[in-house]
């Protein structure tokens, strides 16, 4: 194995938080989508998607290093917004906080001299500063057109891809 349990039990209980992220960004694309705002909607329905790619990631590490996956209850998420202010805000802060439990998985690899868990790890503390960068720009749009123009943010998105 080469994996210890620690690390192991430390990343099936990332891969869960990675779901549930997942499920809370398909509960603000929603929001998004039924206040008819469509391409902020698809933005987060995109990152639903990456939230499961990084879940499912995660999980296969555990399991070509010969670990135990056990993959945890996930809670609901957040199903109510009163506005789009506080949906990307919740984002922003989700984001903040993988960034740490990234950090902590990452000090456990350099802790018990994982090397191989270290490498792994190391796309994930990089996708983080896309993730938390991406967030917190689109936090301060949202602030800057504020509600009553958020189609102006509509169009900003459109002009992402």
């Amino acid at each position: 194995m080469l994996i210890s349990e620690n690390l192991a039990k430390a990343i099936n209980a990332q891969v869960g938080r990675e779901f549930g992220a997942g499920f809370q960004y398909m509960q603000i694309a929603s929001f998004f989508d039924v206040n008819a705002l469509d391409q902020t909607a698809k933005l987060f329905f995109a990152q639903a998607d990456e939230e499961r790619e990084h879940a499912m990631k995660l999980l296969k590490y555990v399991l070509e290093a010969g670990g135990s996956v056990a993959i945890p209850a996930v809670a609901a998420p957040q199903a109510s917004f009163a506005s789009a202010e506080e949906a990307v805000a919740l984002a922003l802060k989700w984001e903040l906080d993988v960034t740490k439990q990234i950090n902590d998985l990452m000090d456990i690899a350099v802790s018990e001299k994982d090397y191989l868990a270290r490498q792994f790890l190391d796309w994930f503390v990089n996708e983080q500063l896309e993730e938390v960068t991406k967030m917190d720009k689109l936090l301060r749009i949202v602030r800057s057109v504020s509600e009553r123009n958020l189609y102006m943010l509509e169009a900003y998105i459109s002009h992402l891809e």
